[in-house]
């Protein structure tokens, strides 16, 4: 079985998939490292013969993760690091040690599954654009607030704006205007969104022509679905670049 980690800002993604790497046999998404390691153990016949993980941490809190899955586990972690060229794919940045792992990993992944011009998104805490041409150049991208961070800083700086998750989350069954503060808040920051990733398809066709794939990724993308009915949604598509910077023999 391997063990494969998405540690990002807020939260680790994780899955188990058999040796084969065909089959995912439990994951989820959690908020610490202790809750990991209690999910792995309720996880049936757990026998981990390996795990990679991409990190955004620290390098401090990741390797203080991947002691803690030694001692628990007895599996050694082999991390995705920064390079300038992989897979047919060169990174767009100036300084390539700069471009986030996570971004990195989903070109990646995207272009393995495309091997044509892609636009990826990724709808997390932050959202970030990145865009690859044909033949495998990273142009570049950009970052702008997730719907998290949105919703996080109208709640801290404006102190009439109070609710909790769950009024969040039905205030997003219909995009008439708001009627309330939590209706008006959460619809506009999705408006904001979905503004944002209309752009970006105007970017790409700009930068990439008319035939570019476009895939949707992150916690959030299923709320920009239908603006972007040629989209491919593929929650696991930084595990996909993953496999490829970090194979296993």
């Amino acid at each position: 079985m391997i063990l494969e980690l998405d540690c990002g800002n807020s939260f680790i993604k994780w899955r188990v998939i058999d040796s084969a790497q065909v089959k995912t046999l439990a994951g989820g998404v959690v908020g610490s490292d202790e809750e990991l390691v209690s999910a792995l153990r309720s996880v049936p016949d757990l026998a981990l013969r390996h795990c990679r993980l991409v990190s955004v941490r620290s390098d401090e809190e990741t390797r203080a993760l991947t002691r803690q899955l030694q001692d628990m586990f007895g599996v050694s972690s082999a991390s995705a690091s920064p390079v300038v060229e992989m897979a047919g794919v060169r990174n767009g940045y100036s300084e390539y040690q700069r471009l986030g792992l996570d971004r990195w990993l989903a070109v990646l992944g995207a272009y393995h599954i495309a091997r044509k011009p892609c636009l990826v998104l990724d709808l997390g805490t932050a959202v970030t654009s990145d865009l690859v041409t044909g033949e495998g150049e990273h142009l570049g991208g950009f970052i702008c607030p997730g719907m998290p961070l949105m919703r996080n800083q109208l709640r801290t700086h404006t102190r009439r704006i109070r609710y909790d998750d769950a009024a969040a989350e039905k205030a997003l069954l219909e995009m008439v205007p708001g009627r309330s503060t939590v209706e008006a808040v959460e619809r506009g920051c999705l408006l904001m969104l979905r503004g944002f990733v209309q752009a970006q398809i105007e970017l790409a066709a700009e930068h990439l022509g008319d035939d570019f794939e476009v895939f949707l990724t992150g916690g959030d993308a299923l709320l920009v679905r239908d603006v972007l009915p040629r989209a491919r949604v593929l929650p696991d598509l930084v595990f996909t670049g993953l496999a490829i910077a970090c194979p296993l023999h």
